[in-house]
C-alpha cells in the first residue's frame, strides 16, 4: 500500500517521518516549500512535483495543512485522479462543516474520505505518540487505524465524517480555557511574590493539577517561547470553536474570553510565537 503525504509543516514533517520509518512500502511527499520535501526525501520518502502526481501514485492520501481553505484546495486539485481504489485522510484542523463538504466531494469520485485531526504538539509528533480522533465510515476508519498508529498511540473513532474534528475543537477549547486559567492565576501568584516553580508544585498538590501546566511550567519559568504549537494555529482553533458554537446556538462565555486574548495577540503580531505567549498577554508583558 503506497502512502502519499501532503503538508510537511511543524507537525506534518514529524508525522510523515514516522510513516517513512515504519511503513514497508513507498511514501510519497509534497509540500510547496521545496526544502521540506528535500528533507523527507533524504530520510527515504519519494518526492513529488505536486499534489496531483502524489495522488496518482498513492493508494492512501494524507493531508496535513493549516486551514479550511487549504484542505479544500488540496482535494479540489486532486479530484480528477481520485477513484474507488483510493482513501483520503485529512489530518488538518479545519471547520467540521468544510470537512463534511470535502468528504461529499471526494466520495462522489468513488474514493473514501475521513478526518483524523491530532492532539498534543511537536514532541509527541516526533515520538509518534499523538492522540488521533477519527471521523468517517467505520470500516474505512478501522482499515486506516494501522497507518494512523504509525503517528499516534491513542486512536479513537468519534463518529461519521466531521466528528473527529468536532472532538478536536472541543478538546482544544477545553485546553485553551485551562491555559487561560493557568495564566490568570499564575500572574496573580507572581504579583504576590510566588515563583513559577513554587506555584506549579503547589498546584500539583490539589485539584487544580493539569496536563498543560505540568508540561509548560519549566518553559514559562525560563521565558522560553520557542514554537512547538504556534499562537496563530491556536487562535485559528479558538475561532473555529466559536463559529461551531454559533452554528449550534450555544453560548460559550469562557471560550469567548479566551478568544479576546488570542485576538489581542494576533493584533500585536505574535502569531508565529508559541501559544505559551498568551501568558505574557495576560500578565501584561
Amino acid at each position: 500500500m503506497k502512502i502519499g503525504f501532503i503538508g510537511l509543516g511543524i507537525m506534518g514533517e514529524s508525522m510523515c517521518e514516522n510513516i517513512v520509518k515504519k511503513h514497508d512500502d513507498t511514501v510519497y511527499v509534497f509540500d510547496f516549500v521545496k526544502e521540506k520535501v528535500e528533507l523527507l526525501a533524504s530520510k527515504g520518502a519519494a518526492a513529488c512535483a505536486d499534489s496531483v502526481e502524489l495522488a496518482e501514485k498513492s493508494d492512501v492520501i494524507i493531508s496535513m495543512v493549516p486551514k479550511s481553505e487549504h484542505s479544500r484546495s488540496v482535494y479540489t486539485a486532486i479530484l480528477g485522479v481520485l477513484n474507488e481504489s483510493k482513501i483520503c485522510i485529512d489530518m488538518s484542523t479545519i471547520d467540521p462543516s468544510v470537512s463534511v463538504d470535502i468528504s461529499g466531494m471526494v466520495k462522489k469520485t468513488g474514493a473514501q474520505f475521513m478526518d483524523a485531526p491530532v492532539v498534543k504538539s511537536k514532541p509527541a509528533a516526533v515520538a509518534g505518540k499523538l492522540g488521533i480522533y477519527m471521523g468517517g465510515d467505520e470500516d474505512v476508519c478501522e482499515k486506516m487505524r494501522p497507518i494512523l498508529l504509525y503517528m499516534g498511540e491513542n486512536v479513537i473513532r468519534m463518529g461519521g465524517n466531521g466528528k473527529g474534528l468536532v472532538m478536536k475543537i472541543c478538546h482544544n477549547a477545553l485546553v485553551t480555557q485551562i491555559q487561560n486559567g493557568v495564566n490568570e492565576t499564575l500572574a496573580l501568584a507572581q504579583k504576590n511574590g510566588i515563583s513559577i516553580p513554587d506555584y506549579a508544585t503547589a498546584i500539583s498538590y490539589g485539584g487544580g493539577q493539569n496536563f498543560y501546566l505540568d508540561g509548560q511550567a519549566a518553559k514559562l519559568a525560563a521565558e522560553d517561547y520557542t514554537t512547538a504549537f504556534s499562537f496563530e494555529n491556536a487562535a485559528k482553533d479558538v475561532n473555529i470553536c466559536m463559529n461551531l458554537a454559533k452554528e449550534c446556538g450555544l453560548d460559550m462565555p469562557g471560550e469567548a474570553n479566551v478568544q479576546k486574548v488570542y485576538q489581542k495577540g494576533m493584533e500585536m503580531g505574535i502569531g508565529k510565537d508559541d501559544w505559551r505567549s498568551t501568558f505574557k498577554l495576560v500578565r501584561g508583558y
